[in-house]
């Protein structure tokens, strides 16, 4: 089997492999350098305009875990009774969106962004600013402050996405969680976590650990025909 082959099969055999696992051996620990791979995948994940509008909490303290317990029925293993991915995730987190107040076209926080981290000159920074400008008020139409923060989710999934794709070719589950109240969530935020939720909101929560069980039911999925069009 030649190189790409085997890459290909690796690929297809980590989806085949991935479910969004409820329950988790508490006993089986991710290492670290296991992690560090995952949260990596996640830091080198495309973003539109390269913006990174994301910010990852990780969450390994019981008791800070507590604090979603009563409204984040998604991570409570579907509301089985069961401790959940709460209680049994070997990581467990949040990944946040970015708000108007600092992905508005022109805003300081992008011009810092701009200069510093994405090192641009002053005139590539200018393109950046008339375009994505023009992306917020005509192509998208993507002004309000709920607009830009869904916007920014949508970045954050790109980001999950990756993170669990990079733990399945590991051999690592993983649950994508949205079952939590938004209002709440955000509130134990700011009071128990320090976040400025101004300018960053709640959009997907995550646990990653090692299955207890296999899954009872086979993955199902459309046929490529049903998906898939081609013109």
């Amino acid at each position: 089997m030649s190189v790409r082959s085997n890459v290909q099969s690796q690929i297809l055999e980590a989806f085949n492999f991935r479910h969004a696992t409820k329950i988790f051996d508490p006993d089986k620990k991710i290492s670290d350098s296991e992690f560090e791979t995952i949260l990596e995948a996640g830091r080198l994940s495309p973003t539109s305009f390269g913006h990174e509008p994301f910010k990852v909490l990780v969450i390994q303290s019981p008791e800070m875990r507590e604090h979603f317990r009563d409204f984040a029925w998604g991570a409570n293993g579907m509301m089985n009774g069961s401790a959940g991915q709460l209680g049994t995730a070997s990581h467990f987190g949040i990944i946040l969106a970015s708000t108007a107040e600092t992905m508005t076209a022109g805003s300081d926080y992008l011009q810092h962004h701009y200069r510093s981290v994405k090192q641009l000159p002053d005139d590539v920074i200018d393109l950046f600013n008339g375009a994505y400008g023009k992306f917020q008020s005509t192509d998208h139409r993507v002004t309000s402050d709920r607009e830009i923060t869904d916007w920014s989710g949508k970045q954050a999934y790109i980001v999950l996405a990756n993170m669990m794709t990079a733990a399945a070719l590991m051999g690592i589950d993983s649950c994508p969680i949205e079952g939590f109240d938004m209002g709440l969530t955000t509130k134990v935020l700011s009071d128990h976590f320090d976040v400025d939720t101004a300018k960053w909101k709640p959009a997907v929560m995550f646990a990653f650990g090692h299955r207890a069980d296999d899954p009872q039911f086979p993955k199902t999925r459309r046929s490529m025909a049903e998906t898939v069009s081609w013109f």
